[in-house]
């Protein structure tokens, strides 16, 4: 089965048709279709392409599922003897997408 590496939001993804990814938010809304240009290796079970850093001319396309707030991550300070701690907690939104096609020139 053909597999794609595709870079956004600084991170890169192995995705196949079908598969469903948690990415970082992109701004669209649920049900849109949003692009992947940045395509930096294709491969069909025989051959591989590598891009130098991207294949020119190869997409990725996927369907928004949903929009979500990933699980919290807390983060402690503390300083000893100083009487001085924190807590702090962030929560990531990210985007949920099913990868409909790719595309390779």
């Amino acid at each position: 089965m053909a597999y794609a590496i595709i870079e956004t939001g600084g991170k890169q993804y192995k995705v196949e048709k079908d598969t469903v990814i948690d990415i970082e938010k992109v701004s669209a809304s649920k049900g849109k279709n949003v692009r992947f240009d940045r395509v930096l290796l294709f491969a069909d079970g025989t051959k591989v392409k590598v891009g130098e850093p991207a294949l020119d001319g190869a997409s990725v396309t996927g369907e928004i599922v949903q929009d979500f707030r990933a699980a919290k991550v807390t983060h402690f300070f503390y300083k000893k003897r100083k009487g001085l701690h924190k807590t702090r907690g962030h929560r990531q939104p990210m985007t949920r997408v099913k990868i409909t096609g790719i595309s390779v020139k």
